[in-house]
């Protein structure tokens, strides 16, 4: 039996953070750390939940969830700093942000070790011609949105924590070119990958622009935005422009938002499309997108009453199991680069674990514009 959000678990959650917290602590009591899926490797998919319960914490403490995230570090690195990961693809970088605070807060060497190694991937990446890291060695020519999210708040905060600044600009050369391949000037919104090779099927002929602007891709695109901006400095000559490319891609965002329910599709631009559906990871990162901008300073508050009805929206869509456990429906799938076709044919799960990160993320953010629902 599932409960609907008309339930006593629901009421009694009363606060952006409350929420956050159930959805953390359903997954911690369906997983051990070792178990998360997909297989329980080093993989962004553990890396976004974990990270998102790191926030967590740090907004309403629990020593359970620093346990918990360095038992699944444990469990994949071992005694002299070795793991296995896909060593060809920036996703396999993400889950490095779970590595600083251990060693910060540790004496252990492994976990400085193991993020090392992390950050020596970057010299040893494929690029394009003008300098874009491809983002799989499987996918040669191509960058992805996603990409950057993925290896590029790593190596920010690599690059602040060992005083390694040359990474910082690594990551902003990295933005600029994917801006410039990817963003479409109609819409404000960004293709979800660039061949330039331009001999992909997916791959427009003249711009090697992937033809759909796909949710999830554009979010991480959100979130990295605001981690860029929160490491650089007031003067930094960049900031005016990063800080100027976010308020355009939330104006895009809250363009496209649907009216009923506060939420975003699958493909962002088509919502009245055959087939195309609401999507809630999506949702939750443009949220979070629009909330953290506002918070910075880069949005004014204008911003906030579409981030409130889309967190709202958010919400109604949640759902309980008979323990009383959250789930978060209509996730999609991790998926490739294709057309319309391919986009809204992926499959949809419940509580996909960088959906359920991004919940959490979102609502983290959301504590500051809605502190009582």
């Amino acid at each position: 039996m599932v409960l609907t959000n008309h339930t006593k678990t629901n009421r009694q959650l009363k606060t952006p953070l409350d929420w956050g917290k159930a959805a953390c602590d359903s997954l911690m009591a369906a997983y051990k750390p070792s178990e998360l899926p997909p297989d329980g490797r080093w993989h962004y998919h553990q890396g976004v939940f974990l990270e998102s319960m790191r926030q967590l914490k740090e907004a309403i403490g629990g020593q359970n969830y620093f346990a918990y995230i360095k038992v699944y570090v444990d469990h994949n690195i071992d005694e002299n700093g070795n793991f296995l990961w896909n060593r060809k693809e920036l996703d396999a970088i993400q889950a490095g942000l779970l590595l600083f605070e251990l060693d910060q807060q540790t004496e252990d060497p492994r976990y400085r070790i193991a993020a090392a190694k992390l950050r020596n991937m970057f010299p040893t990446l494929n690029r394009t011609s003008d300098g874009g890291f491809w983002h799989k060695d499987r996918y040669p020519y191509q960058m992805w949105l996603d990409g950057l999210y993925m290896g590029g708040v790593f190596a920010m905060n690599y690059a602040k924590i060992y005083e390694e600044p040359e990474l910082l600009d690594m990551v902003l050369e990295q933005e600029r070119l994917m801006r410039r391949h990817t963003r479409d000037q109609q819409t404000g919104l960004y293709h979800h990958a660039w061949d330039e090779s331009k001999i992909q099927p997916w791959a427009d002929e003249k711009t090697g622009k992937s033809p759909e602007f796909w949710g999830r891709a554009i979010g991480w695109y959100g979130i990295t935005f605001n981690e860029i901006l929160s490491f650089l400095p007031d003067n930094h000559a960049s900031k005016m422009e990063i800080s100027s490319a976010l308020k355009d891609l939330a104006a895009s965002l809250i363009s496209y938002q649907d009216p009923d329910t506060g939420l975003w599709y699958q493909v962002v631009d088509k919502p009245e499309a055959d087939g195309n559906w609401i999507e809630t990871s999506c949702s939750a990162l443009f949220i979070y997108t629009i909330a953290r901008a506002i918070r910075g300073g880069h949005l004014d508050e204008s911003f906030k009453p579409y981030a409130i009805k889309g967190y709202r929206g958010l919400l109604e869509r949640m759902k309980f199991d008979a323990q009383g456990h959250f789930i978060m429906p209509e996730i999609c799938i991790g998926t490739g680069v294709g057309d319309f076709a391919h986009y809204i044919n992926r499959p949809k799960t419940d509580n996909d674990l960088h959906g359920v990160g991004s919940f959490i993320l979102a609502s983290i953010e959301m504590q500051a514009l809605l502190p009582e629902l």
